[in-house]
């Protein structure tokens, strides 16, 4: 596929002896397609090349030379160059591509390089809430989206089976173990025991301390402790892995904290040698206030005991030393942001590489919070993850018995349309603020949606039944392609990889940038490029235009669909994220505005059922 991007930058570097690759980043697509297809920032090299922005977009354009096949037009906007690209190149060029490559948009710029995403990370012995699924939803997205863009990918689920808490449940289990099965609802029932035995150290300062005690004795390896702990861990996983079944979400590695323990005494002497570990009323401590931050970092308390500090900088160590990462993320709420700045900045006293320190990012998020107000582990008030799944598929199962009662497989379509839901509506919430969950938006069939989503998927291959085929390249007139809307559409789906890239390079957006592409940027256009309202019974056999408008259209979905994408589709951004679909499952369902024909309401549920049995034809 002909790449604009790398085309213009090449030619600017060429103009003014700047390398590519820092031109190449600088390049920006205008929103308005009037100001070209792509833009380029003069105020970037103002600084390097001490000039004004608007004396070097003169100075370049005039050393430009471009083959009018390619680029047909350079003009001046004040500090920027627009460039306008040949249109019937540039949509040749998406078909050609989409036509000959099953994944789209996937590239090897990340070959060689190795990223680690921390993500879900749930503390054991505790219910896995609905708090987590967004660190869980993102943290698999981010996965795929570098797996699909070359990356050496590890997927950490960084358990929370150590800490002071366990010392708790500990004491818990000597006071009243005999009174649980722990068997039917192991979960449930240690939950139970922790919220006893925290409301009990409330009460009395000596059971406080017995917690205490029983933390230091597991870490000294106490034969009883470690039983009971061991007890708690083995029953959580089997727990959390039917929540990772339901959502689809895999891990490479489950080293939680304990993993750390005999990795903790190498990094407090590491700390120590380096001079920054300093005694604070019989803790060990490391002043950051040199780096701005006023909390110091507590490696050791005051009885001799570690931290979940200690732990967070031994895998620090034990990552850069086993996988060499150029990346570390940890997906964590940003109620965690102090910890992280001061992991960080305590990080730099290990002795690693700079790379190592540069490659460490929190990817913070806002929490998910219940109309009821915020929930407490300790208070007993959560709302378990596997409940609210559970509730979403019993939810679609009602519609599905409103609607379609006869319709087969009911109890599957509602597990693909309801969990589908709830993993859709996690990624296209704003990232940074907290979220309150809302059934009556989670669930809507209309609108910006994981339904609306799934829904636009199944509409989409019913065309293709009807149409029976998808259209030869050969017989699609790229010259009837360069309307306004037309454009809009090959533009948006031309700059999905870009899309992808800039995804896995900055968190800086509200929300999750591949949703925001999926929802808000095709949104101009939808309305004006409804598939289903061309294809029946609207095509005349002698309208070139508007049968060369079906013929593509039809082409892009057939290209994409074609795959074993229904499958998976609710995974659309987990397994399916990276798919051409993510884009066209919006594009080709938007009905007209008011006045045009509506979908009738019965029409869901029925259409739905073609998630499990509809077949592309040959």
């Amino acid at each position: 596929m002909i790449d604009f991007k790398q085309i213009i930058a090449e030619e600017i570097s060429k103009a003014i002896s700047v390398p590519k690759e820092e031109l190449t980043s600088y390049i920006e697509i205008p929103k308005d397609i009037n100001n070209g297809d792509y833009a380029f920032p003069c105020f970037r090299l103002a600084k390097t090349l001490r000039k004004a922005p608007p004396v070097i977009a003169n100075e370049i354009k005039e050393n430009l030379k471009f083959d009018e096949t390619v680029i047909t037009k350079v003009e001046i906007a004040g500090g920027y160059l627009n460039f306008f690209v040949n249109k019937e190149a540039k949509i040749k060029t998406v078909l050609e591509e989409i036509s000959q490559n099953k994944e789209y948009g996937k590239s090897e710029i990340g070959k060689g390089k190795n990223i680690i995403v921390e993500y879900s990370s749930p503390n054991i012995a505790k219910p896995f809430h609905i708090g987590h699924l967004r660190t869980t939803g993102i943290g698999q997205a981010l996965y795929n989206i570098y797996k699909y863009l070359g990356y050496n990918v590890t997927g950490i689920n960084h358990l929370g089976d150590y800490g002071t808490q366990f010392g708790k449940m500990i004491e818990g289990y000597k006071l009243w173990g005999n009174e649980y099965s722990f068997a039917e609802h192991p979960i449930d029932d240690m939950l139970d025991l922790y919220v006893r035995i925290n409301n009990l150290c409330k009460e009395d300062e000596n059971v406080l301390n017995a917690c205490r005690e029983n933390f230091r004795k597991l870490e000294n390896n106490d034969e009883y402790c470690l039983e009971i702990w061991n007890k708690f861990k083995t029953l959580s996983l089997k727990e959390f892995q039917r929540i990772y079944d339901m959502l689809g979400t895999t891990f490479d590695s489950w080293n939680g904290e304990s993993f750390y323990t005999d990795k903790m005494p190498e990094t407090i002497e590491i700390l120590q040698k380096s001079g920054h570990l300093i005694e604070s009323d019989g803790a060990k401590i490391i002043d950051l206030e040199d780096q701005g931050i006023n909390t110091p970092c507590m490696v050791v308390k005051s009885n001799g005991s570690t931290t979940y500090d200690t732990r967070d900088l031994a895998a620090v160590l034990y990552r850069a030393r086993t996988y060499d990462f150029d990346k570390c993320l940890y997906v964590v709420a940003y109620e965690q942001d102090l910890h992280f700045r001061q992991i960080f900045g305590a990080a730099k006293y290990l002795g690693l590489d700079e790379k190592y320190l540069k490659g460490l990012e929190h990817v913070s998020y806002g929490m998910v919070r219940l109309k009821s107000g915020k929930m407490s582990t300790r208070e007993g008030t959560v709302v378990k993850l596997e409940d609210l799944l559970n509730e979403a598929v019993s939810r679609v199962q009602k519609i599905i018995e409103e609607k379609d009662p006869n319709l087969e497989n009911k109890e599957e379509v509602a597990k693909k349309v309801g969990i589908g839901a709830v993993v859709f509506n996690n990624l296209a919430t704003n990232r940074i603020k907290d979220q309150v969950f809302d059934w009556d938006e989670v669930l809507n069939f209309q609108g910006e949606t994981g339904p609306y989503i799934q829904y636009t998927y199944v509409r989409t291959k019913s065309v293709l039944e009807k149409t029976g085929s998808v259209p030869n390249l050969e017989n699609i007139d790229f010259e009837n392609l360069k309307d306004e809307y037309s454009l809009k559409l090959i533009n948006i789906i031309y700059n999905f990889g870009d899309t992808l890239t800039v995804t896995s390079l900055s968190f800086d957006d509200d929300r999750h940038a591949l949703a925001d592409f999926a929802l808000v940027r095709i949104g101009d256009i939808v309305g004006h490029f409804d598939l289903f309202s061309l294809v029946f019974p609207f095509i005349q056999p002698d309208d070139q235009i508007l049968r060369a408008h079906v013929d593509v259209k039809v082409f892009f979905i057939g290209q994409v669909f074609c795959s074993d994408l229904h499958d998976r589709s609710f995974h659309i951004f987990q397994r399916g994220a990276v798919k051409a679909a993510v884009w066209l499952h919006a594009v080709c369902l938007k009905q007209h505005s008011a006045g045009d024909r509506k979908q009738d309401d019965h029409d869901h549920p029925s259409v739905i059922s073609q998630f499990l049995h509809f077949k592309h034809p040959s």
